[in-house]
């Protein structure tokens, strides 16, 4: 049989995770990936008091600028589900804003490449 103190310690990670998350689930991946960017509302110099310290931090990690949703999990040091779960609550409530992520640039066109190239090495030798 174990002790009373083994039994708390192996499950204090489980409870602390849903005691963050307030029991929600995880947000649909569109509206959350991993590249999504992050900041906070501009009015957010009125914070309301009810925050949790988890979303208060989170708040104050944002509030620096975009980041992505895999870099404020890294600043946190929170399982990634946990963080995501958490902003999206943070969304929700108005406290963040969420941008997606700039798209990939299309692929130049080799041969107009050649082409500005050759005429470049025309010109200036």
């Amino acid at each position: 049989m174990t002790a009373p103190e083994e039994f708390e310690l192996a499950s204090d990670g489980l409870v602390r995770a849903y005691v963050i998350t307030k029991g929600r689930g995880l947000p649909d991946e569109q509206q959350l990936s991993l590249i999504t960017l992050v900041t906070a509302a501009p009015d957010e110099d009125r914070r309301p008091q009810q925050l949790s310290p988890e979303e208060q931090r989170l708040l104050d990690i944002c509030s620096a600028g975009y980041l992505s949703v895999a870099e404020i999990a890294g600043h946190t040091k929170l399982p990634l589900g946990v963080v995501r779960i958490v902003l999206a609550g943070l969304t929700e409530g108005g406290h963040l804003i969420t941008r997606a992520p700039v798209p990939r640039a299309r692929d130049a066109d080799r041969r107009l490449l050649e082409e500005v190239l050759h005429g470049l090495q025309t010109k200036f030798g």
